[in-house]
């Protein structure tokens, strides 16, 4: 018959070479997620970065080419039109003060 042995000297064995195993092991798995996560925030601030810069740029053409209005179709040439919006449509009229009011 063998010997048993009783389950607090396995523990007593194990528990200071699971110590000497485990603990480099966690503090690598650690120190690699941590590792990991810098580097993926860095190449999402990069990406952020460049998404900025793109819409910064068809920003500044979309409002180039707002500027660059034909002289004819605008409404200050006094030419008595009304000036276009983009889409070609009619641009709205500014009311003015006092034009819904009734007199008397």
């Amino acid at each position: 018959m063998p010997p048993v042995v009783p389950p607090f000297l396995v523990g007593l064995i194990v528990a200071p070479l699971a110590k000497r195993i485990a603990k480099p092991l966690l503090r690598g798995i650690v120190k690699t997620s941590i590792g990991l996560v810098v580097e993926v925030k860095k190449v999402a601030h990069e990406a952020s970065e460049g998404i900025q810069d793109l819409a910064a740029e068809v920003t500044a053409e979309m409002s180039g080419s707002d500027v660059a209005v034909d002289p004819a179709d605008s409404a200050d040439s006094g030419n008595g039109k009304a000036g276009k919006a983009r889409n070609g449509a009619p641009a709205p009229v500014p009311a003015t003060v006092g034009s819904g009011a009734k007199s008397g």
